[in-house]
């Protein structure tokens, strides 16, 4: 396999927005392998995920190791996720036998989950302002219960766009569990990630959708990008990164769609 230094320049980039920012690559990576790079929509997200399996996991032995991980929460998450994502692949794959091209259905799953995301980035805030109250009093039973649901929501998600986890599952995991500090949040949704887009981009690997060449790429450039994008973090203002990012996910979702 050979390292293409363009992918691996895309890869320094989205690593720097991700470690500034904290929003998942996928949410930048693959409508920049669609848009920009003119890859098929099915290699992008399968690629992505693997990618984003990869770094994850080191996320998640930072996070496991200085105890910022709430692993009731990943059970619940994964016990909905991972059979979802398995379903969801499933049907791919017999869209794929069937001689179905699935690129319009994942370009317009993946156009609107960037709108969605979008929205959750800016208003994140908001959303859990109001929202929460209406969970904290929540019985366990029925807190667990939701939190299967959004993993199935996210899992069915994350298969098929590879975006998701990071925007819209943190938000979300804000308003179920508004009791639990913010890093076991981030935490555990990092955690989570792992198995998931672990599974999917294997899902897709066997399906035949993953590039091995580009995915050695943007890990050559992503690494380096996320190093220093965390590093510099807490010298660019939120209150700037936020709004422009959450613009250009709505653009782009919105390019895909139309």
């Amino acid at each position: 396999m050979v390292i293409n230094p363009l992918y691996s320049v895309a890869g320094v980039l989205v690593g720097l927005i991700v470690g500034l920012t904290g929003v998942g690559g996928g949410s930048l990576m693959t409508p920049l392998l669609v848009l920009a790079f003119g890859f098929h929509p099915a290699t992008a997200v399968g690629t992505d995920l693997l990618y984003a399996a990869a770094t994850k996991s080191v996320g998640t032995v930072v996070h496991g190791v200085r105890n910022t991980v709430d692993w009731r929460v990943v059970r619940r998450l994964a016990f909905g996720s991972v059979p979802a994502a398995t379903l969801a692949l499933i049907a791919l794959s017999y869209a794929a036998g069937r001689a179905h091209d699935p690129s319009a259905t994942i370009s317009t799953l993946l156009g609107i989950t960037l709108i969605l995301s979008a929205v959750a980035t800016i208003f994140r805030a908001r959303l859990v302002t109001r929202m929460a109250p209406w969970f904290s009093a929540l019985g366990e039973r029925r807190l667990a219960a939701l939190t299967v649901f959004l993993g199935v929501v996210l899992g069915v998600i994350v298969s098929l766009t590879s975006v998701g986890a990071g925007a819209l599952g943190m938000t979300a995991l804000l308003i179920l569990y508004p009791g639990l500090p913010i890093n076991r949040l981030v935490g555990s949704d990092i955690a989570h990630a792992v198995p998931l887009t672990l599974l999917a981009g294997i899902g897709h690997w066997i399906i035949g959708s993953v590039d091995g060449a580009l995915l050695l790429s943007l890990l050559v450039g992503s690494i380096p990008g996320i190093i220093v994008g965390s590093l510099i973090a807490t010298r660019v203002s939120d209150r700037v990164l936020t709004p422009i990012l959450a613009v250009v996910l709505a653009i782009v979702g919105t390019r895909l769609l139309f």
